[in-house]
């Protein structure tokens, strides 16, 4: 007990010196009261991730849309995803417009052109985005992190 106790000291007392440095030096009050939510997980996360379209070097649009990172409600509620963005490792941003994601529902985001649906979403690109390694990024309207998905660094290996 006092051991973690301790631990969170240290961490408070680093937070309070980053704060200082970035001189946005929030009140302690604020800081955990950020703390607490924390264990609170988002419903909204990443669930699959197809990055390695099977027609990778044709440019068509069905070897576009071959390549789709799945969102995922695993809450009861619907959630709007208005605002929320998915963004590669190089900073390819993805924002989603009016979309309300149901319950216990999920929709795939495909990199390529069609026509949206409650089930698919299509990013309109004309390249494909998501690499043999990549970090997907699901962030909310507030530009809070909800979700991280990363591949091609040892783990995730599809075969076949």
């Amino acid at each position: 007990m006092s051991a973690s106790l301790a631990t969170r000291r240290v961490v408070a007392s680093l937070v309070a010196a980053g704060a200082l440095i970035g001189a946005a030096a929030l009140p302690a009050v604020a800081a955990d009261h950020g703390r607490d939510h924390k264990g609170q997980r988002s419903a909204v996360v990443i669930g699959g991730v197809q990055y390695d379209s099977p027609n990778r070097d044709d440019r068509s649009n069905r070897a576009l849309n071959g390549e789709w990172v799945e969102v995922k409600n695993t809450g009861r509620h619907s959630v709007n995803l208005r605002g929320f963005t998915l963004t590669d490792r190089e900073g390819n941003r993805y924002r989603f417009s009016d979309f309300r994601l149901d319950g216990r529902s999920s929709v795939k985001v495909h990199t390529g052109q069609g026509r949206n649906t409650q089930r698919d979403l299509y990013q309109g690109r004309r390249q494909q985005i998501w690499d043999k390694r990549d970090t997907a990024t699901l962030r909310d309207n507030r530009g809070n992190v909800l979700d991280t998905q990363s591949w091609g660094r040892g783990g995730h290996h599809h075969h076949g």
